[in-house]
């Protein structure tokens, strides 16, 4: 009987010190485990965009100046420029003189990470955005998009000059080779982003205006005149000084000689093909 008793209690502190030995290899696994994973977390690389070359402040970054780099994620946090945010980088200005093959931070760039800032951060100094209420033809089709350059026309009942008491429709030039800054809800910005095939439709447009010209084009909306927007080359500043206020008269007795203008500059262009 005794012997019997020896031999369970010796089962049961082998099953014990089995259990304890499992426990301990267990615990040492995971603390292995844990340590493996902050390892990794405190090495993991990222690829980031740097400076090429010595860079002064006050330069208009492009691809010659920037290049990919694979850096520690823990070196760099959330403030450098990820390699994705490249196109979000290019024509930026540097605000500091950054080193040759260093990361380039986001707060090294003028106006600093542009995806955190909205709209605003877009808008040249000394200008403003202002939305116009625009559909179909008169945004030209919704071909109109964010970064295009447009001329603003705005057609208006006044007072005729003609008859007194009556109403005439007049169109006239408001503003030429303004800038797109957004399309409905859609900027340049946003549409890099999501990688957009099709613009988004819209009804408003967003101009980049002086303070002047946004309180013209407020009043002109308050009238209830009709906006609408004629799309432009982006490479063509040309100003046109002397464009005429058009009405029922004016398009009575100018249309014969705008016909003729425009067949005689076809002509030229193909005399010169």
């Amino acid at each position: 009987m005794k012997q019997k008793l020896i031999l369970i209690i010796s089962v049961v502190i082998g099953l014990f010190a089995a259990f304890l030995t499992r426990s301990y290899l267990t615990a040492k696994d995971n603390e292995i485990a844990r340590m493996k994973a902050d390892f990794y977390s405190r090495n993991k690389k990222i690829a980031v965009i740097g400076a090429k070359r010595a860079i002064p402040s006050g330069t208009i970054l492009t691809m010659e100046d920037i290049g990919g780099f694979e850096v520690l994620e823990s070196a760099v946090k959330d403030h450098a420029v990820r390699t994705e945010d490249i196109l979000l980088l290019l024509n930026r200005k540097t605000v500091r003189a950054l080193s040759a093959d260093a990361p380039i931070f986001w707060t090294d760039i003028e106006g600093g990470d542009p995806t955190s800032r909205g709209l605003a951060a877009d808008i040249k100094q000394r200008m403003r955005a202002i939305s116009v209420n625009v559909s179909g033809a008169a945004s030209v089709s919704g071909m109109v998009k964010p970064n295009d350059h447009v001329d603003v026309l705005g057609t208006f009942s006044f007072p005729s000059k003609t008859v007194q008491g009556e109403m005439e429709l007049v169109t006239l030039t408001m503003l030429q080779d303004v800038l797109v800054l957004a399309t409905g809800r859609e900027t340049a910005k946003s549409r890099l982003l999501s990688d957009l095939r099709m613009p988004a439709s819209y009804n408003t447009v967003t101009l980049e205006v002086t303070p002047r010209e946004a309180e013209m084009l407020v009043f002109a909306e308050q009238i209830k005149g009709r906006i609408s927007l004629a799309l432009r080359n982006p490479d063509d500043i040309y100003f046109e000084k002397t464009l005429p206020r058009v009405d029922f008269q004016m398009i009575q007795s100018e249309i014969e000689s705008l016909n003729t203008y425009r067949q005689q500059q076809l002509l030229r262009k193909r005399a010169a093909d």
